[in-house]
């Protein structure tokens, strides 16, 4: 079943309540952002997959050939493979919002879902992503809403690139914003501040 396309942490909240999907980064497993997770969304059910890539020891969601240098045929068929298990779990769970959060590889995998499923998700928070393709949307209006948080200084996620990709949603109709810190590749307190912000009205079914 689509429900064990990946190894992944289950916790449900049962119908009606809202469901935040997970994914790490890169070298991280389905416990990474657990705690995260909890703070942000209590009461949420939650389900978080492990990559199924093998970098060197190191779990991804798919391959690349360099850094920032993406096996796009790999990148489509993780794609589906995520979209197919995002599906089962949604229909099994039943829930009344459904919400998504990646760091750095997580929300590479998670943002390209997205774009092949405009509709599936209602909230999608993107923790330096790095996106060096030119997207393009799937069938429908874009009815996801975006937080991308980013380091100005991140060596491995571009300033620049995530400026593009906040262009790109805003451009595609998009609700999106971004929340910056002066650092690199890290999660600083202020990105999950913002994060919590925004995720509460979908918590909260006030998100209209």
């Amino acid at each position: 079943m689509a429900t064990d396309n990946y190894v992944h942490h289950l916790a449900t909240a049962g119908p009606g309540k809202p469901l935040l999907f997970l994914f790490h980064g890169t070298g991280g497993d389905e416990r990474q952002l657990l705690q995260l997770g909890a703070e942000l969304a209590p009461g949420a059910g939650i389900v978080s997959p492990r990559g199924d890539v093998n970098e060197q020891g190191a779990a991804r969601f798919f391959r690349r050939t360099g850094e920032g240098v993406y096996d796009m045929d790999d990148l489509a068929r993780a794609t589906e493979r995520m979209r197919a298990f995002i599906d089962a779990h949604v229909q099994r769970e039943e829930p009344s919002t459904v919400l998504g959060l990646g760091y750095s590889n997580g929300a590479n995998i998670l943002a390209s879902v997205t774009f092949a499923a405009p509709q599936l998700f209602d909230a999608a928070v993107l923790m330096h992503p790095l996106i060096p393709f030119a997207p393009r949307w799937g069938v429908g209006p874009v009815t996801t809403r975006f937080l991308i948080t980013a380091g100005r200084k991140d060596p491995i996620c571009p300033a620049r690139l995530s400026i593009r990709l906040g262009d790109y949603l805003s451009n595609s109709g998009a609700v999106s914003e971004i929340e910056w810190h002066e650092g690199g590749h890290e999660i600083r307190p202020n990105e999950t501040l913002a994060a919590g912000r925004f995720l509460h009205p979908f918590l909260k079914g006030e998100e209209q």
